[in-house]
């Protein structure tokens, strides 16, 4: 009798042990069949790296001192970025690779099928924009490629499911509003803030009509930041190293305009699109404005750089870097820590509606 009672005792166990299992690994599942990634340096895996004649690469130290193994991979930043934190979210192993990796790998198409990413640091949404980065036009070729490499791999019908499936990350606008405001730019003189900025969502709509074309039905858009509060600007538009107002008032004018393009002209014309707006804005200026609460100590200075609140001098080998990185929201001239970058994605994909809407990313892959 005590035989048996041990054998059922163990058998609970083990049953309970594969329950367990089971729960985990549902857990850790792709949620997901695959994630598209466009944009700028904010989500750059590599991408620059590939490209010999750009300027804008970060495959050098300091970059990447948190990242596994030290290693600076041509992410802008300490460690790991948004869309590394976003795929693990999904249950991914690891990131996309970035596009201009695959070239000429024999293996391309099992390297495709579980998505790509296609951001470029430096990018932006008008050609003129990109310098030797890939524009946002670019980018959006370069996965027409792709999505035709999935029909030939897969078959039409079934690569249209596993793309309307997916989840695409559309991360840019950055660029294109710091070109307005370089001290040799041409564009105000060619257009008032309103008319760029109608500009830019006017072009950005074709963009997103494409993608959607090709088969996206799942899009999560990331809003610009508060540009004018970046090292970069504080330290040489503002004697007083505050806020750059001028900027920051066109980068609430193009997330109003684009979160107008999403709901009024995109959603209802464009059949089974669901979209999450991503409100960088709204998020990071609550960091600014209560830095304690979400861990911060330093919300202005960068942590690797030099010169006025180390904005003058990009984070380049010769100079030093801060210990207590996690304390830091902003890693170097423009870009955040790896640590923002987990914060502002946990708000994007569990968030409220005020920082994400209509639906967060989490109700977006299960629409």
């Amino acid at each position: 009798m005590e035989d048996i009672k041990e054998l059922m005792l163990s058998r609970t166990w083990r049953i309970a042990f594969i329950i367990a299992a089971l729960y985990v690994d549902a857990q850790n599942a792709q949620v997901v069949p695959a994630l598209f990634i466009f944009g700028d340096s904010l989500v750059d895996v590599g991408n620059n790296n590939h490209i010999r004649l750009s300027l804008l690469k970060a495959n050098f130290p300091h970059n990447g001192v948190d990242y596994p193994g030290g290693k600076a991979t041509g992410r802008f930043s300490n460690g790991l970025n948004s869309a590394d934190f976003l795929a693990q979210k999904l249950g991914f192993t690891g990131s996309p690779p970035p596009y201009l990796s695959l070239q000429g790998q024999a293996n391309i198409n099992s390297s495709i099928v579980k998505g790509v990413n296609f951001a470029s640091g430096g990018a932006g949404i008008l050609d003129e924009n990109s310098g030797g980065s890939l524009s946002t036009n670019k980018q959006v070729e370069y996965y027409s490629t792709v999505y035709g490499n999935l029909v030939a791999q897969l078959g039409s019908a079934e690569a249209e499911k596993l793309v309307a499936k997916s989840l695409f990350l559309v991360v840019i606008g950055s660029n294109d509003l710091f070109g307005f405001f370089k001290s040799n730019s041409k564009l105000p003189a060619k257009y008032t803030p309103q008319q760029y900025t109608d500009l830019l969502i006017s072009t950005f709509k074709g963009q997103l009509e494409r993608i959607y074309n090709l088969g996206a039905r799942k899009i999560a858009t990331v809003g610009v930041g508060a540009i004018g509060c970046c090292p970069s600007q504080r330290s040489q538009k503002n004697k007083t190293g505050d806020c750059v107002e001028e900027e920051n008032n066109m980068a609430r004018n193009f997330n109003a305009g684009l979160k107008s393009l999403l709901s009024s002209q995109l959603t209802p014309n464009l059949q089974g699109l669901t979209y999450a707006f991503c409100n960088t804005y709204g998020v990071v200026s609550s960091y600014f404005q209560n830095p304690s609460v979400y861990g911060f100590k330093d919300v202005v200075n960068a942590c690797c750089g030099a010169g006025k609140l180390n904005g003058r001098v990009a984070c380049l080998p010769v100079v030093k870097y801060c210990s207590n990185r996690g304390e830091y929201l902003f890693w170097d001239l423009y870009h955040p820590t790896q640590i923002a970058s987990q914060m502002l994605v946990d708000a994007f994909y569990e968030g409220s509606a005020d920082q994400v809407s209509p639906i967060n990313v989490k109700q977006l892959i299960s629409t």
